[in-house]
């Protein structure tokens, strides 16, 4: 059997490994900056997504609302425990409805992401806001918007959109309906809220 069968190849060197290892960083590092170049606005979004991942995650780490932790949405009116009162089609009301005249600023209860801004059926126009422990604080029947998107950060007191009777609430006095879901469940907003 010749000699150089048995021979093991040689391991390549120190020196050798660390210059393979900065060659594969340069390279990654140039096709980021071309796709950073090409594609702003891809980038951007993806920077906004996981920005909006690790808030998320940190969200998830703090303590849900305890009684009398929340401010209103509508800090100078009053309030009204309408929790499980009688709707349409034998559902009970799974939030509180506080009146105000129609595009008085609603305020963010907590800080959070805001998960959603659009419409649906019941609620009309409607924003979901991802707070502390996960809960969804959700606000419907708006007249319109603030200037904010799916994925910003809001804080408590940031006024997120208007008081209407969008919805299922078309026709009715302007009110902001306020809901509170935990693990996907509504809870009673109302002991949850600070009162004047």
């Amino acid at each position: 059997m010749p000699e150089n069968l048995n021979q093991q190849p040689p391991k390549p060197t120190f020196l050798r490994r660390a210059l393979s290892v900065l060659i594969r960083a340069a390279v990654l590092l140039a096709l980021l900056f071309v796709l950073d170049k090409l594609l702003p606005s891809i980038s951007q979004h993806t920077q906004s997504f996981v920005v909006a991942k690790w808030q998320q995650l940190s969200l998830l780490q703090q303590e849900l609302p305890t009684e009398s932790s929340l401010p209103s949405p509508l800090p100078e009116q009053h309030l009204t425990d309408t929790w499980g009162a009688a709707r349409s089609q034998g559902r009970t009301h799974e939030g509180i409805d506080i009146f105000a005249p129609r595009g008085t600023p609603i305020q963010a209860t907590t800080q959070g992401i805001v998960s959603k801004v659009g419409d649906n059926t019941l609620g009309g126009k409607v924003i979901v806001i991802v707070g502390p422990g996960g809960a969804g604080h959700y606000y419907a029947h708006l007249e319109d918007y603030a200037d904010i998107s799916p994925n910003d950060w809001v804080n408590a007191g940031d006024i997120i959109g208007y008081v209407g009777d969008s919805g299922n609430a078309k026709g009715t006095p302007p009110h902001v309906h306020y809901g509170i879901y935990i693990d996907g469940s509504a809870v009673n907003p109302y002991p949850l809220l600070q009162k004047n």
